[in-house]
């Protein structure tokens, strides 16, 4: 029953690794530095189209707004992606960094949307 359970871990552990789909810069830690990642999943902030707009990007980026973006609705996985950061949260509580914005230009579509990286800014829920 020991392999099982190893296995089983080991699936796990790989179903929650962030998948590779190419090029990822680190992301951006100055206001107006850019780097360029690829899109790893598109969805609602809350599972539903109601909810708002989330996105994923290789390089460890999420943008999260309560609106529907519709322009990120418009974008794939895979798709190369400018993301800039555009605003720092001020007054946080030390380790508490939620609140960055960061501004995503879509390079196939050419499309852009701004949003920020969590859908509370620090110091919030």
């Amino acid at each position: 029953m020991r392999p099982r359970l190893v296995g089983m871990a080991l699936v796990a552990l790989f179903a929650a690794a962030p998948a590779d789909h190419g090029k990822a810069e680190p992301l951006p830690t100055e206001i107006g530095a850019c780097s360029e990642t690829t899109i790893t999943d598109i969805g609602y902030r809350l599972g539903d189209p109601d909810t708002g707009s989330a996105i994923s990007y290789a390089n460890g980026g999420v943008q999260i707004s309560y609106d529907t973006i519709p322009e990120i609705h418009r974008s794939q996985v895979g798709d190369a992606v400018k993301l800039c950061l555009v605003s720092l949260p001020e007054d946080c509580p030390p380790g508490d960094d939620r609140g960055k914005i960061y501004s995503a230009t879509n390079l196939r579509t050419g499309e852009a949307w701004e949003a920020p990286d969590s859908q509370h800014s620090c110091g919030g829920a």
